[in-house]
């Protein structure tokens, strides 16, 4: 279990990182592209592995110019759905002819009859990421809990574990995110500028 000086620390280090990401959105609210350009140029993904994404929140770094990239490249792309709380994610399938439905927190979500997707990469949004390749995320602990039902099941079946990616503008980056003992490490983080790859 999470100690409360962990708590307590990441709870602060929310209100100043949602500030930053404030004013990296409102500086530069297009990154998006720059940030597919910059994924693409450096990270490999295998033909036909299939990607989550999201659909971004205001003020979130715009993800969906490099899923469009993926999509067309013909990468099965999910995005995510909250089934309740203290639980995993879902993703579904999203696809040029459904429309988009409101989910819980006021995320559009694919509907509830797009196919469940599995992903093989992730690409996963946060607050704030630290030089060692974790992330702050937004308290519910949903990707911790969805990054580690997914690894493990790929471990059991002996299959290729899924990558992870956080996505974010530079300004996100913090010397050192305080981290519980259930917080799941990323693989890479991709940022409008650069990308960093962890061992």
């Amino acid at each position: 279990m999470e100690s409360q000086e962990t708590a307590d620390l990441k709870s602060a280090l929310r209100e100043t990182a949602a500030r930053r990401r404030e004013a990296a959105y409102a500086a530069d609210p297009h990154a998006g592209h720059k940030l597919a350009d910059q994924f693409q140029h450096m990270i490999t993904v295998a033909p036909g592995l299939a990607i989550s994404g999201y659909w971004p929140l205001e003020g979130e770094l715009d993800v969906r110019p490099l899923l469009q990239r993926l999509r067309d490249l013909g990468h099965e792309i999910g995005l995510p759905i909250v089934i309740k709380r203290h639980e995993p994610l879902v993703f579904r399938a999203w696809r040029d002819h459904d429309e988009m439905v409101e989910g819980k927190f006021k995320v559009m979500t694919p509907p509830d009859h797009a196919p469940e997707v599995i992903p093989e990469v992730l690409l996963v949004p946060l607050l704030a990421f630290d030089p060692n390749g974790y992330r702050l995320g937004y308290g519910g602990g949903f990707y911790d809990r969805t990054l580690d039902k997914l690894r493990r099941r790929a471990k059991d079946m002996g299959h290729h574990v899924p990558m992870a990616v956080g996505v974010a503008y530079a300004a996100q980056e913090v010397p050192d995110v305080p981290r519980g003992p259930y917080d799941q490490p990323l693989d890479w983080i991709v940022t409008e500028r650069s990308v960093f790859k962890f061992t």
